[in-house]
């Protein structure tokens, strides 16, 4: 399993978001470059950047800070937040993104998001956030009528690289991960599922390892900010 540190940007800097609300931001850092270049030196083999910003307002907003942390480090950078288009997934591919994620474009336009699947194979991650088990999108403050496993389905032949499934009465909450959904979507699907919201010990990747469902990895953020998870034992743990 792969432990993905995570960055998210807002205005510019790094933040953790209290259950996805833009109003309860925690201020981690200035500099997301150099937060990414601590994530690098620690031994991390992806790195996880959210544009909150651009998730809400459904375009890229921090541009700047993205091109910054791709500068600064060799890791494969996975992207989430204002990609609604395909000429914004061919930009961020082109500027050398690894993977971006698709959340609200999944639900509103999933023809599309299977059209850049085929142009860009391997790149392409659905995003699937949810509260109380519906689809969240628009930078999470609509919630839809549609189930996470009924989404994750539309995609099963198209090709997606995974699915970032976040529980979002847990993100940034550091209540736990929410490991019985989590493993019931990674086993009702073919496609790789990575975890995400309420990682706050080692005993949550314990807990996602021990069920045996088969996860390409887990997001962690403010665990790690506030070094409640030790970068080195987790990827131990992990490996």
């Amino acid at each position: 399993m792969i432990l993905f540190p995570a960055i998210d940007l807002k205005d510019g800097k790094c933040v953790r978001l209290l259950y996805g609300d833009m109003d309860k931001a925690t201020v981690y850092g200035e500099n997301p470059a150099a937060q990414a270049l601590e994530f690098q030196a620690a031994g991390f083999q992806w790195l996880h950047l959210v544009d909150l910003n651009g998730a809400v307002e459904g375009k890229p907003v921090n541009a700047p800070a993205v091109e910054s942390i791709l500068q600064a480090i060799t890791l494969p950078v996975q992207l989430g937040g204002g990609i609604r288009d395909m000429a914004t997934i061919e930009m961020w591919l082109e500027k050398g993104v690894r993977r971006v994620i698709l959340g609200t474009m999944a639900l509103r336009d999933p023809a599309t998001v299977k059209q850049a699947c085929k142009r860009f194979p391997g790149r392409i991650v659905v995003g699937i956030d949810a509260r109380g088990g519906m689809v969240a999108v628009e930078g999470w403050v609509e919630t839809s009528t549609i189930t996470v496993v009924d989404l994750a389905r539309q995609f099963e032949d198209a090709g997606v690289a995974a699915i970032i499934y976040t529980d979002i009465d847990r993100d940034g909450a550091l209540t736990g991960v929410n490991v019985e959904q989590t493993a019931a979507l990674a086993r009702a699907t073919k496609i790789p599922v990575i975890a995400s919201g309420g990682v706050a010990s080692l005993d949550d990747l314990a807990a996602l390892k021990a069920t045996g469902a088969p996860f390409e990895g887990v997001i962690s953020g403010r665990a790690l900010y506030d070094g409640r998870l030790d970068p080195g034992a987790a990827l131990e743990l992990l490996r």
